[in-house]
């Protein structure tokens, strides 16, 4: 599906292309559905095949953000971002300070923060533009990876107990071991689950294997072993008929956006009795870190609503078991009622 077709098919509200040939930049903003509030999304920034895949990108991640803040009750709806470019060769000062300027042009409509190729050091060059971008201050004691981990370790052990496992000595595979991949295997780990990792990046590898105590097995290799639960946390549509016949393992929960390729990866997992968590369900930490940037919560406070992830998976799970449905479609459900009625309560609002 192109991009305009996917936008058309999910009622997307807005898309912004932004250009700014002094400093390079290429991005794309996309507004998914602001019905609770306004737009909230990380920005991403990384090489793409083309700008179409960028878009179609932003748009999926816009509207998987729309869902995850329905589901996890915040007063927004969905929007993202991505800059095209190595964030390594490609990232300057002028370009994050040509960026802020766009979302500072949205008012409001738009909130942002770090995502993959952006980190703290960035949101500090926007906010001298723009007050719509934010990340943990200096000194808090957790930030949304923390956060954002801590949401899939909470999930795992949801899983554990659907699966009449204890915790200690639970088989999972890792997949990635980035900001909320490592973070995840040190928790894990410190629970006492036996690990098996893979990232693109060896020396990530290397760490955690020296660190944890973990197996490691080279990054495509990481669909066959034999686990109780698979966790991806790296790239989204990584589930795919072929990927999804390949997992010996039986439960998938992690943190990667739109795990699903298609949905005959989730018909085929459970077809194989595997128990799928809906990414945007595990994965709401880092959204819910939001509440901690803004004061709302403090850090006892927000490790509360991050580890009720947990809770909220299991009403899921038990709903698609009471009605036969995937789990994934119940989560949309869920998310859709809040949607109608939400939009229900603004047209009958005086």
């Amino acid at each position: 599906m192109n991009a305009f077709a996917y936008a058309e098919r999910w009622g997307h509200e807005e898309v912004v292309m932004v250009h700014d040939a002094a400093s390079g930049l290429r991005a794309f903003i996309a507004l998914h559905d602001t019905t609770l509030g306004p737009a909230i999304g990380g920005t991403r920034m990384r090489v793409y095949p083309d700008a179409d895949d960028a878009l179609l990108d932003a748009l999926r991640l816009a509207r998987a953000m729309t869902y995850k803040s329905a589901m996890a009750g915040m007063p927004n709806g969905g929007g993202k971002a991505v800059i095209l470019g190595d964030p390594v060769r490609d990232k300057t000062e002028a370009l994050l300070t040509a960026y802020a300027r766009a979302v500072d042009r949205l008012g409001g409509r738009f909130y942002t923060g770090t995502d993959m190729g952006l980190d703290g050091r960035d949101v500090a060059v926007m906010n001298r533009v723009t007050r719509y971008a934010s990340h943990t201050p200096a000194g808090g004691r957790v930030d949304a990876a923390d956060l954002a981990a801590l949401g899939v370790f909470a999930s795992i052990e949801e899983a554990a107990r659907t699966l009449d496992r204890p915790l200690r000595g639970l088989r999972v595979a890792v997949q990635g071991l980035g900001e909320v991949g490592s973070r995840l295997a040190r928790q894990l780990a410190e629970a006492g689950a036996r690990l098996t990792v893979a990232d693109l990046a060896a020396g990530c590898v290397e760490a955690i294997a020296r660190a944890e105590g973990a197996a490691k097995v080279a990054s495509e290799s990481i669909y066959d072993v034999e686990a109780d639960v698979f966790s991806p946390n790296a790239g989204g549509g990584i589930l795919d008929r072929t990927t999804a016949g390949r997992l010996r393992c039986r439960a998938v929960v992690g943190a990667a956006n739109t795990q699903l390729a298609d949905e005959e990866a989730a018909e085929r997992l459970h077809a194989r009795g595997i128990l799928y968590a809906p990414d945007y369900v595990v994965n709401a930490g880092g959204l819910l870190s939001v509440l901690y940037e803004s004061g709302d919560l403090d850090e006892a406070g927000v490790t509360a609503r991050v580890r009720a992830i947990a809770r909220t998976l299991a009403e899921v799970w038990a709903r698609a078991r009471s009605e036969d449905l995937l789990p994934h479609r119940v989560a949309d459900r869920i998310v859709e009622e809040r949607l109608r009625a939400a939009r229900r309560a603004s047209r009958e609002a005086p």
